[in-house]
């Protein structure tokens, strides 16, 4: 018996899509959540005290950065190909990122407000990012059946 690819039990999205979608949602609330620790004064400041969970310092600027990110995954997360391209933005923005971390974490310039940790999660979603744009997917054509 034939089952045709919209009956098989899922929802029609490639896994890169379901990346961008759930480090899209991640990444919105994060930026969400980081101005109830940081409020909206100092901006771009570099303080030490302003820390998510502890570990991670921000500062309002970092969090309208997560947001944008956030609502970027979630927009490009419709189809394959932009999904893709959601995963070279978060390779190269967060590559970026790292290496600005590397330079400028502890100093009085950083308008990010990077540490260390930061910078392990930068580079973590820069790979995430390489896996969503370089995975392997095989797709169903639509309108197509698939064969027992």
């Amino acid at each position: 018996m034939a089952a045709s690819a919209d009956n098989n039990g899922t929802t029609g999205r490639t896994l890169p899509q379901t990346l961008s979608l759930v480090f899209g949602v991640v990444y919105l609330l994060v930026g969400i959540v980081g101005f109830f620790v940081t409020g909206f004064d100092d901006f771009a400041g570099n303080s030490q005290h302003e820390m998510l969970i502890g570990l991670f310092m921000i500062n309002p600027l970092h969090n309208v950065a997560h947001i944008l990110v956030g609502i970027a995954g979630i927009v490009l997360a419709r189809t394959l190909a932009s999904a893709r391209t959601y995963g070279w933005m978060l390779a190269v923005l967060y590559g970026a990122l790292f290496v600005y971390g590397l330079i400028a974490s502890g100093e009085s310039w950083d308008f990010l407000n990077i540490n260390a940790a930061d910078n392990v999660l930068h580079i973590a979603t820069a790979l995430v990012g390489l896996v969503i744009a370089l995975m392997p997917v095989r797709e169903a054509v639509p309108g197509r059946t698939a064969r027992a």
